[in-house]
């Protein structure tokens, strides 16, 4: 299994690729801006890109999914909670394969109401903007909750420490860290109860 961290636009978010070495078929995760370094490295090492994956819909995640649809030909494929186009819908706990790469979707809404995160393999996550690295993502936008980004992020603080945490965007002091880490580390999984989160959350805002 193969994965590529690719920075991309202004707002320090991260498009992936995650590919199966062997077979030379992979998947690009939110691509939005920049989507030429994503192009030249399916190129550069002849991987057919089989899907295009969104961890959830906000224009920043999805900007460039119908051009890299159109130049590889790949399958977009959403949570069934997204209103945009694609074409095919997942939910929590299926699976999508890639080669020999296995991919479970976990639903994890509050950032927005179609967000997930993808378990590759049990060894990666790819956390969108559900969780950071030291942070998680806002609870105040149109579609968000905070009651939901609550249990979300206590399912995924349950998940196995080693997953290596890949986020949506470079806000933290690094680019990876790890389930255990974060568990550890970020302040907003260490809440006493749901109530005190929520009102940090409403404090906060």
């Amino acid at each position: 299994m193969g994965i590529v961290q690719i920075p991309v636009g202004n707002m320090q978010n991260f498009s992936y690729i995650i590919y199966d070495e062997q077979e030379k078929v992979g998947a690009i995760i939110d691509p939005s801006w920049d989507l030429e370094r994503i192009f030249e490295f399916l190129e550069k090492n002849s991987i057919s890109a089989k899907f295009i994956i969104n961890t959830h819909t906000h224009f920043d995640h999805v900007l460039g999914n119908d051009q890299a649809a159109e130049i590889t030909k790949a399958t977009i494929i959403q949570h069934e909670k997204s209103t945009l186009r694609k074409d095919r819908s997942v939910r929590d706990g299926e699976i999508i394969n890639i080669g020999q790469v296995e991919l479970e979707v976990l639903y994890t809404p509050g950032h927005s109401e179609d967000s997930v995160c993808l378990i590759m393999n049990k060894e990666s996550i790819i956390t969108g903007d559900t969780l950071f690295v030291g942070n998680i993502g806002r609870v105040d936008l149109p579609g968000s909750s905070p009651e939901d980004m609550y249990d979300s992020l206590s399912r995924v603080a349950k998940l196995d420490g080693s997953l290596v945490v890949y986020p949506g965007h470079n806000y933290g002091m690094t680019t990876t860290s790890t389930i255990l880490d974060e568990r550890t580390n970020n302040p907003m999984l260490n809440f006493k109860s749901k109530e005190a989160f929520l009102k940090y959350m409403v404090n906060d805002e």
